[in-house]
């Protein structure tokens, strides 16, 4: 369910299960986490095969949950998603076709959202009863803002690119998403590196200009 190759440089993870629009299982879970734990390529591009970019969680494996393995099905999506966000390169998410429910939260916790004019979004969550528990609830506000996220979740409507664009849940519409991750590879992999993990410092503005400045000095120092 789960294909993971180097081209080019790039990384390229892909959820392949087209026939469910590439739902994801604990097993999928497992595999992808995998996957993403053991890259060690700068960029990496997670996108999904067919027509889809990811259904989110398989709902013929949340009807079978009781309180404890639901409890541990959300925790297994919250990994992953930590994975991605915190892999020592840049994440790009390719979203062709639908995203919904914990394929958006996957898509959240990317670098990077590049989409076709195909792509749409929706937090479907609410529709099902349920929202998005793999730290869907966390990154939805800081990326849209808190009443946009709010909007989005409790209604559970369907988000075309343009739309998705606008409120930042994509970062560019492109027609060729994976030609964009290819060229990330072209710049610098220690400042790409260091860029991500600035931009991710969640520390008091004191400390990360004081941890900023000691970063570009040592990128200085790297160049000469």
């Amino acid at each position: 369910m789960i294909e993971s190759t180097v081209e080019a440089g790039l990384r390229v993870v892909t959820l392949d299960r087209p026939a469910r629009r590439n739902a994801l299982t604990p097993a999928a879970l497992a595999d992808l986490l995998a996957a993403v734990e053991t890259a060690t390529e700068p960029v990496v591009y997670l996108a999904g095969a067919g027509e889809a970019f990811c259904a989110g969680a398989d709902l013929d494996v949340v009807d079978s949950l009781d309180g404890d393995s639901a409890a541990a099905f959300a925790r297994r999506g919250q990994r992953v998603a930590g994975a991605l966000a915190s892999y020592d390169g840049v994440v790009v998410a390719g979203i062709d076709g639908p995203a919904r429910g914990g394929g958006v939260e996957l898509a959240l916790a990317c670098d990077l959202r590049v989409g076709t004019p195909a792509a749409t979004f929706a937090e479907s969550g609410v529709t099902h009863g349920l929202f998005g528990a793999w730290g869907g609830t966390a990154r939805l506000p800081r990326i849209v803002g808190e009443g946009v996220a709010m909007e989005l979740s409790l209604s559970g409507r369907v988000l075309d690119a343009d739309e998705a664009h606008r409120v930042g849940l994509l970062s560019r519409v492109v027609d060729d998403p994976r030609a964009i991750a290819a060229s990330v590879l072209d710049s610098d992999t220690r400042a790409l590196r260091t860029i991500k993990r600035r931009l991710r410092d969640t520390a008091p503005v004191a400390e990360q200009t004081e941890r900023e400045a000691e970063a570009f000095a040592d990128l200085v120092e790297h160049r000469q």
